[in-house]
């Protein structure tokens, strides 16, 4: 049977490149499709072909309350399309089919949020102290967005970019990961179904030391709106740096789950074990450092083995399977090398730490539990391993749990499960995270704001927050008087 074919999307049209790659099903290991390798020189025609949509034509002249309408249509597009594109984000990345369809739901959400609020991030008019003069604030789109998404959730990940971005009123070039780029390009035909002006959205896949250079590093690119990464984000900032280009930067993280004794310790084991075991571990929420309570320690961790040792490996395409393969062989590597690190510098294994056997064709990882008990310099602590692999440490007060939580570079998410209420508004209030959730995990709304502290991010996507982030003021002074001014060179 032939390989699939996938085309880039640019300026209105579905487009070969020059150059084309093998897509691996991680699943078994093999190549089942062909994508499109964008060079710079795809990259310039995208971008330019953005600009000229931003300045004149259809999009440039659509009202914002048209734009909320063709974002509207395009989350239905995707929810009527759901199936087939949950089947190609399972097929190209290994995530199991029960989450790519119910992740994909959420995608909707997003597009249709963002369709309401296209026409209600008003402007202003400021009473200023001069009874001669009107001062209105307009809020207008910031220009052309290079939006860039890693290989894990690309379809979610784009949406909480590209929904803000067009009812700001901004046109987009949106990069796909070269691995795992097909339900992205696929998505493509949808935005062209749904009747989005040529050159709005554009949408193509290729390497980062070509395409992804050129996208972020273009002139006429005035925002990057980037998930992945820290190195990949500090090559960006470098980028855009040269051209004044903002960014939005959504990376790792390694965020702790806080246990407390008085917590309802199965829903919190439920939670933890979704929180680190869902999407293989390849989530940059992924709840991957466990403290807990020592009086509790070792009855939760016999919890969580048996829940974790039941954990349905398998096919990701099979309904019934729980957990799938790691996304690329270097992922598995990595993840092998931490692990295998963490247990000659004095680390525990609790269970995992090995490829299942029976699943020897596919990138599948055990989920594995490692008890640091107090050393919290094991490279399982300290790394984000972005897989299935969860390390337990014990603390025995409220300011030692606090002080654990915050012994990272990283602030993305966080995780607090406690009966008592007012230790869980101390433990929100002092965690330094974008997000706490307190007896739940891995909850998410297109109303919420969503980012990152310290080495995981700037700024915020989510909510009107991302809006603004995609649009600048303009303050627009208006003489009212016909009388002379009455000194020119005196500042009014």
């Amino acid at each position: 049977m032939s390989a699939a074919q996938f085309k880039n999307y640019i300026d209105g049209s579905f487009e070969d490149a020059a150059a084309s790659f093998d897509s691996i099903d991680p699943s078994s290991g093999t190549a089942w499709a062909k994508m499109p390798a964008a060079s710079a020189d795809d990259v310039d025609r995208a971008v330019e072909a953005a600009h000229l949509a931003l300045r004149s034509g259809p999009w440039a002249a659509m009202t914002a309350t048209a734009r909320g309408k063709l974002l509207v249509r395009l989350g239905d597009l995707v929810v009527a399309n759901s199936d087939w594109l949950a089947e190609l984000e399972t097929r190209d990345t290994g995530k199991i089919i029960r989450e790519t369809r119910a992740q994909i739901a959420y995608v909707g959400d997003y597009y249709r949020y963002y369709g309401g609020l296209a026409d209600k991030h008003e402007g202003a008019f400021v009473p200023i102290d001069k009874a001669d003069m009107e001062v209105t604030i307009r809020s207008e789109p910031i220009g052309v967005v290079a939006a860039v998404v890693p290989w894990n959730s690309q379809l979610f990940l784009s949406a909480v970019k590209l929904g803000p971005a067009l009812a700001a009123g901004c046109t987009v070039v949106l990069k796909a990961s070269e691995d795992g780029p097909a339900p992205l390009l696929a998505f493509a035909k949808l935005v062209h179904e749904a009747g989005f002006p040529a050159g709005s959205v554009n949408i193509l896949t290729g390497f980062g030391h070509d395409c992804g250079h050129r996208l972020t590093s273009h002139p006429l690119v005035a925002r990057v709106a980037f998930t992945g990464g820290p190195a990949t984000a500090r090559q960006i900032v470098k980028n855009t740096a040269e051209n004044l280009a903002y960014t939005t930067l959504e990376l790792g993280g390694k965020s702790p789950v806080v246990v407390f004794a008085d917590a309802d310790l199965d829903s919190a084991a439920n939670a933890v074990v979704a929180g680190i075991f869902a999407a293989t571990g390849q989530s940059c929420v992924a709840g991957s450092r466990l403290l807990v309570e020592r009086s509790v320690k070792d009855e939760f961790l016999a919890r969580l083995k048996r829940k974790a040792e039941a954990i349905r490996i398998g096919d990701p395409q099979d309904p019934a399977t729980e957990m799938g393969p790691l996304a690329t062989a270097r992922q598995r590597d990595w993840i092998e090398k931490i692990v295998a690190a963490s247990l000659a510098a004095g680390g525990r294994l609790v269970t995992g730490g090995e490829r299942p056997a029976g699943h020897e064709s596919g990138l599948y990882y055990a989920p594995t539990i490692i008890d640091a008990d107090d050393n919290t310099g094991l490279p399982c602590v300290r790394e984000e391993l972005f897989g299935p692999v969860l390390s337990v440490i014990a603390f025995d007060t409220e300011a030692e749990a606090l002080a654990l939580a915050n012994d990272t570079p990283f602030g993305l998410a966080s995780g607090v499960f406690t009966t008592n209420l007012a230790k869980a508004h101390r433990m929100a209030r002092e965690i330094h995270a974008g997000v706490v959730w307190v007896n739940t995990y891995r909850a998410v709304s297109p109303l919420v704001p969503f980012g990152g502290y310290g080495q995981s991010g700037l700024g915020r996507e989510g909510g009107m927050d991302a809006i603004r982030d995609y649009t600048r003021s303009k303050s627009v002074w208006i003489r009212t008087s016909d009388d002379p001014i009455p000194d020119p060179f005196v500042m009014r």
